[in-house]
């Protein structure tokens, strides 16, 4: 009996894993905007982790064992996308792109959930003027336009002409600061509810420190919707970084690959019939962003209560008729047959 529970125990193990238990709990319509957006991310997230091994060439190659690739060499099978007019393969600037891409994110993003959350805790469970300061703080920085702060971020760090680092610092910390307050309102309002629940008043109670409930009572509870602003915040932060590049601030093209730095390169070529030098660049763009913004929002569906008790009154609703009808056939008959029986007994 133990040995047949294993496989039971570990299907259910695996079936709980935050992603496959989202998927399972989707239907319809938002099952396939999820499974769509999650091929997508993972599309590009193998091409960021195999960029060594995918790309036919270095994202700066110029030439390869047959020579010079050439300047906006229409497709073939040598470059599949095309060459650029710098002489790039397209194909290996697009899959080394996504490695920048993703760098970016990993950096700005997490680092603004970890700055934003900590000043987010200490805002909402301390309260006061302490509280009202840095509200005010954060509504000011999020007036500014993340584009504008990542320029000004840019020609500070490097001067506008970005290494592979240096570019990618100069967005990821104008990305950071922009995002910081959004974090900070999701985890203070979240704060501000839990600290009031009755579990943490019981701790205050039982003599617990304030750091020990504001990181082990109240963090806990309060940054469950983070995953939702993360995956909306990351297409965010590929949209910042391609338009850095496209006008000129962001990487060199032969200290890495950047999606809107080759669309800048790519707008002449347009008015000249070159179609596949800001095709697939700006193909990528919309991909990625596509598959983040539909993994979000399907994420975000799936969080709300209301949206879950909708569909499994859906689901439920055409057993629930059938079974009502059935069951009021025979009470109706039985009630007629009452009747007919009390009036004949009247009758009589």
């Amino acid at each position: 009996m133990t040995t047949a529970s294993l496989p039971s125990a570990r299907a259910r193990g695996w079936r709980s894993w935050p992603i496959i238990r989202d998927v399972r709990g989707s239907v319809g319509l938002q099952r396939g905007m999820l499974v769509a957006g999650l091929v997508l991310v993972a599309l590009f997230l193998l091409m960021a982790a195999l960029a060594p091994w995918v790309a036919p060439y270095s994202y700066n190659a110029l030439s390869g064992p047959d020579g010079d690739f050439g300047a906006r060499q229409a497709p073939s099978l040598a470059h599949p996308f095309g060459t650029t007019i710098a002489g790039y393969d397209v194909l290996s600037r697009v899959i080394w792109g996504s490695r920048t891409a993703f760098l970016v994110i990993v950096i700005a993003v997490l680092s603004s959930i970890f700055v934003g959350s900590i000043l987010g805790l200490v805002s909402g469970y301390l309260g006061g003027a302490f509280d009202r300061v840095l509200v005010m703080v954060a509504d000011a920085i999020y007036a500014f336009p993340s584009l504008l702060l990542a320029i000004v971020m840019s020609i500070m760090i490097s001067g506008g002409q970005s290494s592979l680092w240096g570019g990618i610092w100069s967005a990821s910390l104008s990305i950071t600061v922009v995002f910081i307050p959004q974090y900070f309102r999701v985890v203070r309002s979240e704060v501000i509810r839990v600290k009031n629940e009755a579990f943490v008043e019981s701790a205050r109670v039982i003599g617990a420190s304030h750091r020990r409930i504001m990181f082990q009572h109240v963090f806990r509870n309060s940054t469950r919707s983070l995953p939702l602003v993360f995956t909306l915040n990351a297409s965010e932060a590929i949209l910042t970084l391609a338009g850095l590049g496209f006008l000129g601030f962001g990487i060199e093209p032969n200290s890495a690959a950047e999606w809107g730095y080759d669309l800048n390169k790519a707008v002449a070529d347009v008015t000249n019939g070159i179609w596949w030098t800001s095709l697939w660049p700006g193909l990528a763009i919309v991909l990625v962003v596509m598959g983040l913004t539909l993994t979000g929002e399907s994420l975000n569906d799936l969080s709300d209560p209301r949206l879950r008790l909708r569909r499994r009154a859906k689901a439920g609703s055409g057993s629930v008729a059938s079974t009502s009808v059935a069951a009021a056939q025979p009470s109706a008959a039985g009630s007629r047959t009452g009747a007919g029986s009390e009036s004949e007994e009247a009758g009589s």
